[in-house]
């Protein structure tokens, strides 16, 4: 039996791949098998012959979705799991997994103290590791990453990581001023994909989009949000004048310095709460700036109405969508009534 012939197979054309559903190509043989062995064959799928019908049906459906699958995989924004996992590697980037949360520790203590695998410990006694070496700067500061030693969802509020857990002579004292990044879930393919469109921007002949891009490809980074000020006053949102701001939740605070400094334009001051100083390739200093953002509570009230058929479980559906929809939102977002009452 040619397949081609019959027009069941999967066909690739100029508008992309396609092929007949299941219960066409069931139709299709059921025909080819009356016009074989008389009209009057019972093909019913209580039958024999209607059930080895279906099967060879089957077959063929299932082989044209293996081959829509392959032909689909070839591409970052159709491909799936594995096969996207793998195109986007062309990028140089790979899927995230689920990370640790993070923390942003001000360290302080005597200059030129050398903290070797050092930890701390929040309130609740739970262990937040160091890089494995930690110098504390000539002011007596420095700013360095605590990653948790516990893998998942685990929050700390400011100023709550400050104990030390590793006492080293010369290191006095604690805290972090903000609260931590939680850890994240593996990265989802929708995700994946918005990632990798933003890394091809590397390469671009604009340097925002540069600087945007490299901080997309941070690992560890969950969201972030890029601003520029290219005028010669301070804008509306307090940023000097020639600079860019970014906010970012998640990722190593010195890797993102690096990661700015290394690509912004000539002349152009990245701006923040949060400054790390970065040496250029002749080991001059320079300090980068950029800020990690600060969650902003939002409270929503719904009066519900009862109707018949409410129960208390409607309510809690409506409560989780409503959470769902502002957690979502991206850095700098803006609620929406609307939106808020269309999710409930």
């Amino acid at each position: 039996m040619d397949l081609d012939t019959l027009g069941l197979s999967a066909t690739v054309t100029a508008e992309g791949i396609s092929a007949p559903d299941y219960q066409t190509v069931l139709d299709t043989i059921t025909g080819y098998f009356q016009q074989i062995y008389g009209s009057d064959a019972y093909l019913d799928p209580d039958s024999k012959d209607g059930q080895m019908v279906a099967l060879v049906a089957l077959a063929i459906h299932d082989a044209n979705n293996t081959a829509i699958s392959v032909y689909r995989s070839f591409s970052p924004s159709t491909a799936l799991d594995d096969a996207l996992t793998s195109n986007v590697k062309i990028n140089g980037i790979t899927r995230r997994a689920a990370t640790n949360s993070t923390v942003d520790e001000l360290i302080e203590g005597e200059a030129g103290t050398l903290i070797t695998n050092g930890s701390v410990k929040d309130a609740n006694g739970i262990i937040w590791n160091l890089p494995a070496q930690v110098t504390i700067g000539i002011d007596g500061t420095v700013i360095a990453t605590a990653t948790c030693s516990v893998a998942g969802a685990v929050a700390a509020p400011a100023g709550s990581v400050n104990k030390i857990n590793t006492p080293t002579r010369g290191w006095v004292s604690v805290t972090n001023p903000q609260a931590a990044t939680v850890g994240v879930a593996a990265e989802t393919n929708a995700e994946l994909r918005v990632r990798q469109s933003q890394s091809v921007a590397l390469p671009s002949l604009t340097p925002f989009e540069a600087v945007d891009g490299a901080i997309a490809n941070i690992s560890g980074v969950t969201r972030h949000k890029l601003y520029e000020n290219d005028t010669d006053t301070t804008d509306a949102n307090g940023l000097p004048p020639h600079s860019i701001a970014a906010i970012v939740e998640g990722g190593d605070a010195t890797v993102i310095a690096n990661s700015i400094r290394g690509v912004k334009g000539q002349g152009v001051t990245p701006y923040g709460s949060t400054v790390i100083v970065v040496p250029d390739k002749y080991g001059n200093p320079h300090s980068v700036g950029f800020s990690r953002p600060v969650d902003v509570p939002i409270y929503v009230k719904i009066t519900i109405e009862p109707l018949t058929g409410y129960t208390s479980q409607v309510g809690e559906e409506i409560k989780a969508a409503v959470s769902a929809y502002i957690n979502s939102l991206a850095i700098g977002a803006s609620v929406l009534l609307s939106r808020v009452l269309l999710t409930g």
